[in-house]
């Protein structure tokens, strides 16, 4: 039975624990999330003495799991077995190993909960094992998020403590962590300790407590850029410069590449008179920044936009050595900047 995390999680808070779980996947950060709950919330701390084994996958075998899987409960309504690390389950892959996996699916021990916490790939739904998985347990199958799709985890992830984020926050923890759910998560748990659970989050909080600044960060060097603004622009780069661990030239070029593709989309759309809250939709941006790309669209014109995108691809290839003489990080950036604004 396929679901998505959150349902699953909407279950377990609800007490509703099914015998089989299977956390599949690329992205570690939803398989932690439901196994962490599980294994803090399925029995209280005077159960978990005799009624919950933790188990990593290098170091047993699927009869091992299976034994501790078929025990009753000692003085408690359930017992819990998780297997961290399921992929390394040397019979997992294994006629063997799946026969006895097969078999016990077919009549799981009802006062057990099973979780598999298999990490960064799922099994082929193809074969036996995936098929039965599939309609026997609950399936977790999870992907990596794509960088349009974390500013709505952060939000809903904020939303969930109780609390609210400005969009530019979220834009400043998006853009300067990335995809990188667990150290997202790690960054906002800091945040909200220190808010006291309420508030709104803002980018001041961001730069107090994440370390992020509020003046020299992805966002600002954008808004420079898209404001066309020759002193600013330059003085962010050269911040940027000073701190290259934190601010890594790839990602830099990469964000201002997405900034004037999206300024070329912005041209296409409003030559079709879309209107600005389209542009948020097709954009894939929170219609807080909208009037930010319809100002850099006025302020460069289409056939500068474009040719801003091949100065940028050039600019990407001389930051990995391609193509250029020996320059520094700094010369790459403010040769691309001078181009771009000029």
């Amino acid at each position: 039975m396929a679901q998505t995390y959150e349902q699953v999680l909407s279950d377990l808070q609800a007490g509703k624990f099914a015998p089989v779980y299977f956390l599949q996947g690329e992205e570690p950060f939803f398989i932690d999330l439901i196994s962490d709950y599980i294994e803090k919330h399925a029995l209280s701390e005077t159960e978990k003495g005799f009624n919950q084994t933790i188990a990593y996958g290098k170091e047993v075998q699927m009869s091992e799991i299976l034994t501790h899987a078929r025990r009753f409960p000692m003085m408690a309504e359930r017992q819990v077995v998780i297997v961290k690390e399921a992929q390394e389950v040397a019979d997992l892959n294994r006629e063997g190993g799946q026969k006895l996996l097969l078999d016990y699916l077919e009549q799981p021990q009802p006062t057990t909960v099973l979780v598999f916490c298999h990490k960064y790939k799922s099994l082929d739904k193809r074969k036996a094992l995936g098929k039965t998985i599939d309609k026997k347990a609950v399936v977790v199958s999870t992907k990596k998020l794509y960088d349009n799709q974390v500013p709505s985890f952060i939000e809903n992830f904020v939303r969930g403590k109780g609390l609210k984020i400005s969009p530019k926050a979220t834009y400043l923890l998006a853009q300067n962590i990335g995809n990188n759910l667990e150290r997202i998560n790690n960054e906002l748990e800091k945040v909200v300790i220190n808010l006291n659970g309420s508030g709104e989050i803002d980018e001041n909080h961001i730069q107090e407590f994440v370390g992020i600044s509020k003046d020299y960060n992805i966002f600002e060097f954008q808004n420079a850029l898209i404001n066309r603004d020759v002193f600013k622009s330059n003085q962010i780069a050269d911040y940027f410069a000073s701190n290259t661990k934190n601010n890594p030239l790839v990602l830099i070029i990469a964000s201002v590449y997405g900034l004037f593709s999206k300024l070329l989309v912005v041209h296409y759309l409003k030559k079709k008179g879309e209107s600005d809250k389209s542009l948020a939709s097709q954009l894939r941006v929170n219609p807080y920044f909208v009037k930010d790309y319809v100002r850099g669209a006025a302020n460069y014109s289409e056939s500068k936009v474009v040719e801003n995108l091949a100065f940028i691809s050039k600019a990407d290839l001389n930051s990995k050595g391609i193509d250029a003489a020996s320059q520094s990080e700094k010369q790459v950036l403010t040769d691309l900047i001078y181009r771009l604004l000029h």
